[in-house]
């Protein structure tokens, strides 16, 4: 029987078969290493980092050949003078294989942790490499950012024109937690594209992310599919995403991340596969890959116009199977009338009134946004923290369901 199955679209059929027997799951009692420079034996980080409540949903790289992979995938040959933002990266498997690539590549590497067991094995990377800088910051603050700035990290990162091409040396990469405000933070960060916010006031910075294929499945849901949702439409309209590296290269998890699941876990999750029964994506058990992420150079979503897309989207999709004509209805009394307009076929991009919600494409909704921001009967819509915006205290991003 074939380790992973043909149908990646559903989640269900996502987890590869569970072993009886893990040999990661005892805990052994090992010494503590008097220096932390290398990291234990990645088949025994269990002892070395047991679970813990506040990391219950986060994943770290811990084979070092995937390590080594995934780094040449975000920082491949060619790249030069590289300045990395790395976003907790657990006890540090992808920064030392950043750190082995070529020096030419990397010229900076500015790592957030703030779990405690980790840092001690990333300070030991800054104290022997001078281009390491640790800071015990959450990379999920934004005003974590403004101190990096603040403290000249990147004092040596030239802001350039969007038009310009992807930046050269400014560099994003994280491992996303598989939280709800994981999810979050990756919209958001979509959403600071097409006001050149955050890191992208110095251009088309890339972003290469760790992630859960929940997420992914619902940043890069195809037309049509039961998971596209507003984060595709979002994601599609301003950056460019693809897989760094097959999706399998990093199956099964237990063999590529920390924590592994226990046997317990797995056992269940291979018990509801065998049944076609729906695992929730955010439980511990699910796939993860990595991807790459590029901002569009004609991204469809203008400033003035973000408030709208939230709103549109936000109405719309609470009935995604919905034809569009009575799905239009769900901006307002009397929206129906900008059907006429819409679902004109002389239009340059038309929309068929009877197609589903989740089919429309992003160019598709630039136009009905456009129509909406236009109307002169439209609801008023601010820009609100529950929508694609900033949290007024710059410090837990906000996104609406």
């Amino acid at each position: 029987m074939p380790l992973f199955p043909p149908c990646r679209r559903q989640i269900s059929a996502l987890y590869s078969w569970a072993p009886r027997r893990y040999y990661r799951t005892k805990k052994v009692k090992i010494e503590k290493p008097e220096n932390f420079i290398d990291l234990p034996d990645y088949l025994q980080w269990r002892s070395f980092f047991p679970s813990n409540p506040s990391l219950a949903h986060r994943i770290s790289v811990a084979n070092p050949e995937t390590a080594k992979k995934i780094a040449n995938a975000f920082v491949p040959e060619g790249s030069k003078d590289k300045v990395i933002i790395e976003a907790y990266p657990g006890p540090g498997q992808l920064t030392r294989a950043l750190l082995a690539l070529p020096k030419e590549r990397v010229k900076k590497l500015i790592v957030l942790e703030t779990h405690d067991s980790y840092l001690q094995y990333l300070r030991s990377l800054e104290a022997i490499d001078d281009r390491v800088k640790v800071l015990d910051l959450p990379a999920v603050s934004w005003s974590t950012y403004d101190t990096v700035e603040e403290m000249g990290l990147l004092k040596d990162v030239e802001t350039l024109p969007w038009e310009a091409g992807v930046h050269p040396n400014l560099h994003y990469i994280s491992h996303l937690r598989a939280t709800i405000s994981g999810e979050q933070f990756i919209a958001q960060q979509f959403r600071t594209i097409p006001d050149r916010q955050w890191l992208f006031k110095f251009g088309r910075v890339p972003m290469s992310h760790v992630m859960s294929e929940y997420v992914w499945q619902r940043v890069s849901g195809p037309l049509g599919d039961r998971l596209r949702c507003k984060l595709s439409v979002i994601a599609e309209a301003t950056a460019k995403c693809e897989e760094a590296l097959p999706f399998s290269e990093t199956q099964p998890l237990e063999h590529h991340f920390h924590p592994a699941p226990s046997e317990a876990v797995m056992t269940k999750v291979g018990e509801l596969r065998q049944t076609k029964k729906m695992i929730k994506g955010r439980r511990l058990g699910m796939p993860f890959q990595v991807i790459n992420m590029v901002p569009r150079a004609d991204v469809l979503i203008f400033p003035e116009t973000l408030d709208k897309w939230d709103y549109c989207l936000r109405r719309m999709f609470v009935q995604k199977a919905t034809p569009f004509k009575k799905a239009l209805l769900m901006l307002g009394p009397g929206a129906g009338t900008l059907a006429k307009t819409l679902c004109n076929p002389e239009n340059p991009v038309y929309i068929d009134p009877d197609s589903k919600i989740h089919s429309l494409t992003t160019e598709q909704w630039q136009v009905v946004v456009q129509a909406f921001h236009e109307w002169p009967f439209a609801p008023q819509v601010s820009d609100t923290p529950h929508q694609f915006h900033l949290s007024a205290d710059r410090n837990i991003p906000r996104i609406s369901a």
